[in-house]
């Protein structure tokens, strides 16, 4: 896999946390807090991991 398609993977991880944020943002159900921690700052979380593993020029 290359450099540029791990990079881009990072970018789609970063947006789908974004994107649970967001949604979770305009929830006003209790459960929201959980679902904004759980998944939108996992997904955050793995999206700036694997964009700096692939920095690093792992799996090459």
């Amino acid at each position: 896999m290359t450099t540029q398609r791990r990079v881009q993977i990072a970018g789609i991880l970063v947006l789908i946390g974004l994107f649970i944020e967001t949604v979770t943002l305009f929830w006003t159900h209790p459960i929201a807090f959980i679902v904004f921690v759980a998944s939108g700052l996992v997904f955050l979380v793995a999206g700036i991991g694997f964009y700096l593993w692939s920095l690093l020029g792992h799996g090459q």
